[in-house]
């Protein structure tokens, strides 16, 4: 049975679903009371809280809605690193098919959007699906994500602002990248999206190899995005290299903290599902497991 799909913060949707909703309704988890005024249903009010205080007092629920799932997917060229088949795009789009399936499957609307490209002609147009619900309309969504090729330069950091405008109403915002960005820059993005009410997660997509840097010899590093070709000799330039890794990890990881961006830091060795299931998991609210 596949793991459910949450959302951390309250949701506003057209139906009724399984998610948590910041207008008060009648659900069957209960809220609060408030005091009865002329036209409520009486069908609502307390009466055991009546003859203890000889108030009258209306029980209020949380009302359960569906959920808006939008999947924002970096094409930038840095994210078609790897062999054919499994690159870092690749992986992420089995990520965002396998999380759209599981929301449709319940119940919840799904979107897609890409996050552009710059330079050399696109090898796929730019997506931008609103999130709806229904079998065709997932079936859309997959297709699209399908036809999605990764090139050329980025656009990441104009096209999470223009998302966060674009997408009005609160959702799950999930952008897959390898956020190749200062995060200084990254911070502002997050800030726009959750200051839009959105739950925003994260799925960082590394490579061991960029973390390790333990080429044993010269060689010709191509920028995937469209700079300059670069031959080094990777043992002069080894510890510079990981230093600014480890600087740039640790400023990531304060933006995410002060941002309340939901961040998981992948590594395309791991096998896909067991890093959805950690996921899902850690969102099943009161759960506890190490993420």
């Amino acid at each position: 049975m596949a793991l459910p799909l949450h959302a951390r913060h309250a949701m506003l949707g057209s139906v009724s679903g399984k998610h948590r909703s910041p207008v008060r309704g009648s659900a069957l988890e209960f809220a609060q009371y408030r005091k009865y005024v002329p036209g409520d249903d009486t069908r609502r009010l307390d009466w055991r809280t009546w003859g203890r205080s000889d108030r009258f007092y209306i029980k209020q629920f949380e009302a359960d809605t569906n959920l808006r799932l939008c999947l924002l997917m970096d094409t930038s060229g840095s994210m078609d690193f790897g062999p054919s088949g499994a690159t870092r795009f690749d992986y992420a789009r089995k990520l965002a098919g396998a999380l759209g399936y599981f929301a449709a499957e319940q119940g919840d609307a799904v979107g897609l959007w890409s996050l552009g490209s710059l330079g050399s002609l696109a090898r796929s147009k730019p997506v931008e699906i609103p999130a709806r619900r229904g079998p065709a309309h997932l079936g859309q969504v997959l297709d699209s994500l399908a036809d999605l090729r990764p090139d050329g330069g980025t656009t990441l950091l104009a096209a999470l602002h223009e998302a966060a405008e674009k997408i009005r109403q609160r959702a799950l915002v999930i952008i897959f990248s390898d956020f190749f960005v200062p995060p200084s820059d990254l911070k502002s993005a997050f800030q726009h999206l959750r200051f839009r009410k959105h739950d925003v997660a994260a799925f960082h997509l590394l490579d061991q190899r960029e973390l390790d840097f333990d080429f044993d010899r010269p060689a010709r590093f191509l920028d995937m995005e469209g700079g300059d070709a670069v031959l080094a000799d990777p043992s002069l330039i080894a510890r510079n290299y990981r230093e600014a890794v480890r600087r740039y990890i640790v400023e990531l990881d304060e933006v995410v903290r002060t941002t309340g961006v939901d961040y998981m830091r992948v590594r395309l060795q791991e096998p896909y599902d067991e890093v959805l299931a950690r996921f899902l998991l850690a969102r099943i609210p009161n759960h506890t497991a190490a993420r």
